[in-house]
């Protein structure tokens, strides 16, 4: 035990202090954050303001097209020439023909591709008002229509639930969402054990070491102490971004504050006024919604159930990769080890995807028992709080993961204890496969 923890105590400080692990340690964060607080900056921004030219043939919809602060609406009755189009000061036209009441079809032309959030707005406001127009045309009172128009709304109860609204297909995508990460980042620090290997392999140290120690007790060091450095980092990681991210938010929100757009939304009409005041009185229930999800997700056996899967997959994946970077000379070689090695996660994203829409599938279930799938698999049935109704489940993929665990990394250390010593050698499976069984 003292040889493990002195090989554990040698891997943690040796990483640790290298250049590579304070630069990323850093860098990582910061690139994360950057990124994200880019891609939300990007996405707030308009390159210009767009004047829409709104051809409006049949005379239905023109002075009635709501402005923002990025899109103003111009009207016209007869459509202009590609040419004089182009040399216009508009950079949208929409082309609202002599039929639209009935076919439900505009033309939008642009000069350069509007983002997402302009058709949307365009979208929205003809929508809107053709509809009052129907509503006209028909002789049909806006208030009776908004009464008897229907949204249908349906609820999920479970039966042996009675009088709580199930919400396990939203819980199962935030496990999905816990899935999704310990798949990146156990085969992140996975790589790490098996590049360490090839590392020691290369420099010859490992000759001094297997000399003193078993190879079990060698993998088993080597394992835990990578995986309390990836778990130092990732922590820094998540702290650090999580920091970066809310200042760098905050900091741009603060920039969209101008006095003159509050001075604008105070100067609004009554009648857009109301207006809002209803869509956000419609957008109320899926807030709830979202409160009732949060307070439904059993936060605590959730974060501790990622704990345990995000380290007992970690290890178990390491020790995989550790015997393949034992076996060959470059990373090179690894290739063809790698895809089956790689497969089973690979594997249990698609099963946990399925988990979404069929969290009652066989295919679920067993994916969540077997040990090279449970890791991602679990945790939807985790988060969806199915498994604690089954309790000896659950139970199960933990002792089977951790069992698998102690399995693989024996096998390891018997293939660590022949490959690390072989130089110059193209391995085979066939070859590792005899290894195993190489008494001594």
């Amino acid at each position: 035990m003292n040889k493990i923890l002195l090989i554990i105590r040698r891997e943690f400080i040796t990483r640790v202090r290298k250049p590579s692990f304070l630069i990323m340690t850093i860098l990582g964060p910061l690139l994360i954050a950057g990124t994200m607080v880019g891609l939300v900056y990007l996405g707030m921004q308009e390159s210009d303001e767009h004047l829409v030219l709104v051809v409006d043939k049949p005379h239905v919809v023109t002075g009635k097209l709501r402005d923002t602060d990025k899109v103003r609406f111009f009207y016209a009755y007869d459509e202009l020439g590609d040419s004089a189009f182009k040399a216009s000061p508009y950079t949208l036209m929409v082309d609202v023909n002599e039929a639209i009441l009935e076919t439900n079809t505009i033309q939008l032309f642009y000069k350069d591709l509007p983002s997402m959030n302009v058709q949307r707005t365009v979208q929205s406001e003809l929508e809107r008002t053709l509809e009052r127009e129907k509503l006209r045309v028909n002789q049909v009172d806006p208030d009776t229509y908004a009464r008897i128009k229907t949204a249908l709304n349906v609820q999920l109860f479970d039966i042996d639930k009675a009088g709580e609204e199930s919400y396990e297909q939203v819980l199962a995508a935030v496990g999905f969402g816990f899935g999704y990460i310990m798949f990146f980042f156990v085969f992140l620090y996975a790589v790490q054990v098996m590049r360490g290997v090839l590392e020691e392999k290369s420099n010859r140290i490992v000759e001094v070491l297997i000399s003193s120690v078993k190879p079990f007790q060698l993998m088993m060091g080597k394992i835990i102490g990578i995986a309390l450095v990836g778990l130092a980092q990732f922590t820094i990681w998540i702290a650090l971004t999580a920091t970066l991210m809310t200042a760098g938010t905050a900091l741009l929100m603060k920039d969209r504050l101008d006095p003159r757009e509050v001075l604008a939304e105070q100067q609004m009409t009554g009648e857009l006024q109301a207006e809002l005041m209803k869509e956000a009185g419609a957008q109320a229930p899926d807030r709830n919604k979202v409160m009732e999800v949060v307070s439904r997700l059993n936060i605590p056996f959730v974060l501790g159930m990622f704990v345990f899967y995000f380290l007992a997959g970690y290890l178990l994946y390491s020790s995989l990769f550790a015997a393949v970077g034992s076996a060959v000379d470059s990373e090179t070689d690894t290739q063809q080890f790698m895809f089956p090695v790689t497969l089973p996660m690979i594997v249990a994203i698609f099963i946990a995807q399925m988990a979404i829409t069929n969290p009652g599938s066989p295919l679920v279930f067993w994916g969540s028992i077997i040990p090279f799938t449970s890791p991602v698999v679990m945790m939807v049935r985790v988060a969806m709080g199915s498994v604690l109704e089954t309790p000896w489940q659950l139970i199960l993929s933990m002792v089977l993961l951790v069992g698998t665990f102690l399995f693989t990394t024996w096998l390891a250390g018997r293939i660590y204890r022949t490959g690390i010593l072989m130089y110059g050698k193209k391995v085979s499976w066939r070859e590792m496969g005899r290894w195993m069984f190489y008494k001594g």
